[in-house]
């Protein structure tokens, strides 16, 4: 491997100008692609296997006119204070907006409040509802603006008119954080670089790299059905793991240069070492992200698929662009002599901190593992869910409509159980419907049952029932689970079956499956990681270290998201308007992301203690210098992700500002404490056993020489002057 990356750097370097007219020629025809490309689909989420899911596509059979994942809206009527909803002059706009909803071409029907009852107790608030026979995607803005014309002229009547559901679902406004992010990783560039030319290159490289990604998966949308979520995941690693790989070969090089190597061996040495650890740490992301797949979710899939192809990218912009670009800057990459001290001292920081630990290694240990166990403990309470309008800033039309909906109906009214019966074996369809209804009326915890709707056969129902708490409460899942329980005796006294669906019963059958599906998953990566790192590090014990580490780093996100996110504090700090659970997809996601990236700075440091191991230091020597050499990049390097991953938290979509935050601390937990703190102690107490492989597994596993040993033999001598000595700027070619 070391020695094909060798040659691949040094190709790279002297072919420059065509690497880079290839790389200029693939963003290009990216860049045409996605300017063809249709619409991206929706977020849609489909969970196959579960109850919820199967009875939604019933619905979607014995209904087509109206079907259920159609868009629809949800008008909330407020009257003025001390006023009746019922009043003349309140119902005559109402009356009037249904009337002229329901001319629009794409709807399929407009229930008034008055003829289905849904008109408040005290009478000061009604809702009218507006299905389409279209989905959201599919719903053209010429119903949308209808629909909002209607509502403006109700307002302008004093009264308070809000929206909420799917049709006129507001996106979430973009933040700057992203380019904030990307501002403090090029501050942290420069400061570890102490090059402008050296900081740039890398940005340069990884913007190509993450706009070649975007603009590809783009033009793939809709052959892929990719949404964009997916778009925007692939940016937020993309740029993480472009930045980083850049990095660790551009500080390779300029080490090669250190050592008196002209510009072309640099480059080939650079690859050849450090482009070997980029391989496999990509390698590990690609694994984790793909293995999204066998959790059988689509939407998981589809996402893990795309932002593994931006890991790719990532890999192969470092492999190629970046020694290319290097062969245009062999020189003005490197620092000066002032810099370079400044750089020493970052050096003898990191062989500082690592004889610390090596003289303590036991309670070092102990306050690190402590540590992230204390903040792991809120994990324990984790609740899975979907957060809905909800979850909103109050400053949306959603939360508002919400908020007066759980107020004039119970906070059980937004989140209702839709059962839809199957009664063609019954001897009398209605009289079966009629029966399940009335029990369901009679199970502790809900609050009504509304008339049944028949399908055109009359063998099919769908009923709506409303619980008496929230949909995101735990009392609404022991309600859910109570009618299931429930279910035969009540099919057996109706002469029908049934199946209990809608988005609060979907919202907790997809939690149960994540929980489910988490540790199989876990256990698929870690195992294939496991053997990955077996071959990189050719040790038994460093890969069980670094899986061990990682499910402390892990828990301990865990429970800082738990913390902020579901039980609130420092909510406000973060933007989160509503504390609620945790997004049922979340975990598994989360799960998959941070392990590959706890792999990547494991390779990248760990690789460096094996080098220095393998070329004959003591092990605890070994330690020193790879912290030496390694230390404050990889400490750069996270710096750099938990900045990009901290940016997408301003003003995106909750799901987006949840992985944002999540992946941020887990990197913050795993680069800082786990390998910047564990990882040297582990190392110390082993020693050489750290580096144990049984005889009969080392013949067997193939070599892949991670620590470039087989370039030892074959590099030129290094030239006589030093890097900085006057030399022309032409690389040698």
């Amino acid at each position: 491997m070391a020695t094909f990356l060798y040659r691949l750097g040094r190709g790279a370097f002297r072919w420059r100008y065509l690497v880079a007219l290839l790389w200029l020629a693939a963003l290009a025809v990216a860049f045409l692609g996605s300017q063809n490309a249709g619409k991206a689909p929706s977020d849609s989420f489909t969970m196959p296997g579960i109850e919820s899911q199967k009875a939604f596509d019933h619905v979607n059979e014995k209904f087509p006119g109206a079907a259920a994942d159609g868009a629809d809206a949800r008008v909330v009527f407020i009257a003025p204070n001390g006023q009746k909803i019922t009043a003349p002059e309140n119902r005559a706009p109402i009356d009037a907006l249904v009337a002229q909803v329901a001319k629009g071409a794409q709807v399929a029907d407009v229930e008034s409040p008055f003829e289905a009852g849904a008109v408040s107790k005290d009478g000061s608030t009604a809702f009218a509802t507006v299905t389409y026979k279209v989905t959201t995607d599919d719903l053209t803005e010429a119903s949308k603006d209808a629909l909002r014309g209607a509502i403006e002229q109700a307002q302008g009547t004093g009264m308070t008119v809000e929206v909420g559901g799917s049709a006129l679902e507001t996106d979430p406004a973009g933040g700057v954080g992203e380019i904030v992010g990307i501002g403090v990783a090029a501050v942290v560039l420069l400061i570890t670089f102490g090059s402008l030319a050296a900081a740039g290159l890398s940005l340069v490289t990884a913007i190509i790299g993450v706009l070649t990604s975007l603009m590809s998966i783009t033009a793939l949308q809709n052959v892929f059905n990719l949404s964009p979520s997916t778009g925007e995941l692939a940016l937020m690693l993309g740029v993480a793991v472009a930045i980083d790989y850049a990095l660790f070969v551009v500080s390779r090089y300029r080490e090669e240069r250190g050592e008196g190597h002209e510009p072309r061996e640099a480059v080939g040495l650079a690859v050849g070492t450090a482009g070997t650890a980029v391989v496999f740490a990509g390698l590990t992301v690609v694994i984790a992200l793909v293995g999204l797949s066998v959790v059988g979710v689509p939407m998981l899939t589809r996402l893990g698929m795309g932002a593994a192809g931006a890991v790719v990218v990532g890999v192969l912009v470092a492999l190629t662009l970046v020694p290319a670009l290097l062969g245009f800057l062999p020189n003005s990459v490197l620092s000066r002599r002032t810099r370079k001290r400044r750089a020493a001292r970052g050096g003898r920081l990191g062989a500082r901190w690592a004889r610390f630990v090596l003289r303590r290694p036991v309670p070092v240990l102990l306050v690190a593992v402590a540590a992230l166990g204390a903040v792991a403990i809120p994990s324990l309470n984790m609740r899975l869910g979907m957060p809905g309008d909800e979850a909103k800033p109050t400053s949306t039309s959603e939360r508002r409509a919400y908020d007066a909906l759980a107020t004039g109906f119970g906070p059980g009214f937004n989140g209702p159980l839709t059962l839809v019966v199957d009664a063609g074996d019954a001897r009398d369809p209605k009289a079966a419907v009629e029966t399940i209804a009335k029990k369901i009326a009679g199970t502790e915890g809900v609050v009504s049952v509304s008339p049944p709707q028949f399908d055109e056969a009359g063998t099919t129902a769908v009923l709506s029932a409303t619980p008496s708490t929230a949909p995101t409460s735990e009392r609404t899942k022991d309600l859910v689970r109570d009618i299931r329980d429930g279910r035969p005796a009540i099919e057996s006294a109706a002469g029908a079956t049934f199946e209990v669906t809608g988005a609060t019963a979907l919202n907790i059958d997809v939690g149960v499956k994540m929980q489910k599906a988490l540790i199989p998953y876990l256990a698929t990566i870690v195992g294939l990681a496991f053997l990955l790192l077996l071959l990189v590090f050719r040790s038994v014990l460093v890969p069980l270290k670094a899986a061990l580490g990682y499910l402390l780093s892990i828990g301990a996100a865990f429970g800082a998201l738990v913390t902020v996110f579901q039980n609130g504090h420092g909510a406000g700090i973060f933007g989160v308007d509503q504390p609620g659970p945790i997004m049922s997809i979340l975990p598994i996601f989360l799960v998959g992301i941070s392990f590959g990236l706890a792999m990547d700075y494991q390779v990248f440091l760990v690789s460096r203690v094996r080098e220095a191991h393998v070329h004959g230091e003591a092990p605890g020597q070994a330690v020193v210098t790879g912290f030496r050499h390694s230390g404050r990049v990889v400490m750069a390097a996270s710096l750099i992700m938990m900045a990009v991953f901290a940016g997408f938290m301003t003003g995106a979509g909750m799901m987006i500002k949840m992985v944002g935050f999540g992946l941020a601390v887990a990197v913050l937990f795993d680069a800082v404490i786990v390998r910047m703190v564990i990882v040297p102690a582990v190392l110390a107490l082993l020693g050489g056993r750290a580096w144990w492989l049984p005889r009969r597994l080392d013949r067997l596993l193939p070599r892949v020489d991670v620590e470039g040993e087989s370039l030892r033999h074959r590099a030129p001598p290094p030239l006589a002057t030093a890097p900085d000595a006057a030399e022309p700027h032409t690389a040698r070619v």
